[in-house]
C-alpha cells in the first residue's frame, strides 16, 4: 500500500491547489468544490493525521 501524507497543511494546501474550498467548521474544517457538487471533505485541525483518515481524505478528493 502505498504511503500517504498525514501531514495536515500539506493536506490542505493541497486541496485548496486543487480548487477545493474551506468553509469552516467547528472541529474540522470543510472542503467542498464546485466542480463535485454534493461533495464535502472533512478535515481534522490536528498537526498529524492517523494514516486511515488521511487516506479516506485521499480517497475522496480522487488522489488513490
Amino acid at each position: 500500500m502505498a504511503a500517504v501524507e498525514t501531514n495536515t497543511r500539506k493536506i490542505i494546501a493541497r486541496l485548496e491547489s486543487e480548487g477545493w474550498v474551506n468553509i469552516g467548521g467547528g472541529r474540522h474544517d470543510r472542503f467542498v468544490n464546485s466542480g463535485r457538487p454534493g461533495e464535502m471533505i472533512p478535515v481534522p485541525r490536528h498537526r498529524e493525521l492517523t494514516p486511515g483518515t488521511a487516506r479516506s481524505i485521499a480517497k475522496a478528493a480522487g488522489w488513490l
